[in-house]
């Protein structure tokens, strides 16, 4: 089927049940940013493939939101497909919410499987919507009576992450869990968070591609805990562990009918749980509406999680530097595409101790694709690499130790000036935000402009996030903590806190041209305490070399060239002992400092 053939056999079945709009949401039942082949409905019925989305069909229009970092991407996969793109944010641009008070009729139905859309998303819905008598119907899955060969929930085995990694015990992270309820007043905590999950239990999964989680709900009470999966994913052991830790294994399917049953107050994160949760709810139940408090604790790493993460990106720093060894001294001579470059690249880091894969899907991008932010080859775009031009490689990886995610642009042969001023603007301000020092109470917000002042200054920007938090052998995009400028309430906003793990990744991008990106992890640290207050700063964990041959120092200042060095000369101290010596003669050279 086409896609305008999917649209309409989705129309069809709305009018069967007297629908008038449906939307079809990207998340899975658990607001999953990436999700299993099974929820990827919204792809299947619109052809968009990027991992944020929200498709709104009604008797007659067909519209899919998405943000800045797929606006080239949707435009490509739209075309032809009857599918307005809306850009969410732009100017004039209307929210899903403006646009369906607009379109639908008074009195009509808006249709939506309850367990994929947010309870947040259904409140401002209900908002917007309520003045016009509009009513939801909530209880099925109406996307996919059209998905005729939808893939089954998958059941991937389970495995234990050990202590000496997780840092705390089960039995200590349920203790500290249980400590914020009694502090909240709750008898109950619901968790729908598939990576908090995994989190609190130190286990994780192969349920979703690249995010090493399992399908499950939890209901944490008092003293024990009801988990809610598939059993036979889970080993004799564990459910014996899980069992001593007062954790019992409940069917996945009966969630919906336990919640039913719940009284007490019941605590629970409006902006992770669905709408079909918050329905299932009894009236007799106190509801305790607050951010998940394990949110927080996963985002903040222990001093054992904080020295694995070091020794794994020493690890993927040699992988990575070597691929940048063997792009440099091939690109040319032999025949080389996007696709066998993030080949090339996953062999180097097969090679690494305790490697478990792929933190997310590889992104090389060969000269005007780069400027597609989330760019993924296919067989038909797989574009050969030449001497010329840059390739922008954002690869991340998963270890025992922890998950990596890097950006490196690396230059080919010979640019254009356009491209070195873009490559060295966004690299100064790279260099800025990882030098930053800070006083305690700074969110994202307040740290932004360091990371995009440097392009500012020439009347550029990127239309993307500048940071985002990254888990622990877990989701590579981990809330609260992220850099931004655009002000907006969210629940996945937080002060830095010591331990924090953050990207730090300005880029820019040129339609039909080029794409930058320079990125590294920066751990949230504290750096001296004063009669002014409490200072912070970064830690730079990512310790790969940043490729001089597209910086023109003329456009970053004294100090930024001094930062740029004393990075170069960090990453060749720690890194050149790990390889061969041929490589690592060519990483000495390659690292020399700089001068204006």
């Amino acid at each position: 089927m086409t896609v305008p053939e999917k649209i309409s056999a989705l129309r069809a079945a709305m009018k069967a049940r007297g629908i008038y709009a449906c939307i079809i949401c990207t998340e899975d039942f658990h607001g999953s940013e990436y999700v299993g082949a099974h929820f990827r409905l919204r792809e299947f019925l619109s052809g968009f493939t990027g991992s944020a989305g929200t498709l709104v069909v009604t008797e007659s229009e067909a519209a899919l939101w998405t943000d800045g970092r797929y606006f080239l991407q949707a435009d490509e996969q739209l075309r032809g497909s009857g599918i307005a793109l809306m850009k969410s944010g732009e100017e004039g641009v209307p929210t899903i919410y403006k646009y369906l008070a607009e379109k639908m009729p008074e009195g009509s139905v808006l249709g939506f499987d309850g367990r994929t859309v947010r309870a947040g998303m259904a409140r401002a819905l209900e908002r917007e919507l309520s003045p016009k008598n509009i009513t939801f119907r909530f209880d099925e899955d109406i996307g996919g009576t059209v998905w005729e060969e939808r893939p089954p929930l998958s059941a991937e085995p389970v495995y234990v992450l050990p202590e000496k990694y997780a840092g705390l015990s089960r039995a200590e992270k349920l203790k500290r869990i249980r400590g914020k309820m009694e502090a909240a007043g709750a008898d109950t905590l619901a968790v729908a968070a598939l990576d908090e999950i995994a989190w609190t239990l130190n286990l994780r999964g192969s349920d979703v591609e690249y995010n090493p989680v399992f399908l499950a709900y939890m209901l944490i009470g008092k003293d024990g805990a009801a988990l809610y999966a598939d059993r036979e994913i889970f080993g004799t052991e564990i459910i014996g562990a899980l069992a001593g830790d007062g954790v019992e294994i409940m069917p996945y399917e009966s969630f919906y009918g336990d919640v039913a049953k719940l009284g007490g107050a019941v605590m629970f994160d409006p902006s992770q749980v669905n709408y079909l949760f918050v329905r299932s709810l009894s009236d007799g139940a106190k509801r305790v509406e607050m951010r998940s408090p394990i949110m927080l604790m996963k985002a903040v790493k222990n001093a054992a999680e904080i020295d694995s993460e070091r020794s794994a990106h020493i690890k993927d720093g040699a992988a990575v530097t070597r691929f940048m060894y063997w792009l440099k001294h091939n690109v040319g001579r032999i025949k080389i595409t996007e696709i066998s470059a993030a080949e090339k690249l996953e062999e180097f880091r097969r090679e690494g101790e305790g490697y478990l894969g792929q933190s997310f899907a590889p992104i090389m991008a060969y000269g005007a694709h780069a400027a597609i932010v989330h760019y993924s080859a296919t067989e038909e775009s797989n574009a050969e690499l030449c001497a010329r031009g840059m390739l922008l490689s954002d690869t991340g990886g998963h270890y025992y130790e922890g998950t990596t995610d890097i950006t490196r642009t690396f230059v080919l042969g010979e640019l254009t000036e356009e491209e070195k001023r873009g490559f060295t603007l966004v690299l100064a301000g790279h260099l800025d935000l990882a030098a930053a020092k800070f006083m305690y109470g700074c969110k994202g917000a307040n740290l932004d402009y360091t990371a995009r002042e440097p392009l500012w200054r020439y009347g550029m920007d990127f239309n993307h996030g500048t940071g985002h938090g990254v888990g622990y052998l877990l989701n590579v995009h981990e809330g609260p903590n992220r850099i931004h400028w655009r002000i907006r309430p969210s629940a996945a906003d937080s002060v830095l806190e010591e331990g924090m793990i953050t990207s730090d990744e300005p880029g820019l991008y040129v339609a039909g041209k080029f794409g930058i990106r320079h990125e590294s992890l920066i751990l949230c640290r504290e750096s001296e305490r004063t009669e002014y207050g409490r200072f912070m700063e970064f830690e730079t964990l990512t310790m790969v070399p940043f490729d001089p041959d597209g910086v023109d120092a003329a456009y970053f200042s004294d100090r930024e060239l001094e930062r740029f060095n004393a990075y170069q000369k960090l990453v060749c101290d720690r890194i050149a002992p790990l390889l061969p010596e041929n490589e690592a003669e060519w990483l000495r050279g390659l690292t020399k400092p700089l001068a204006k």
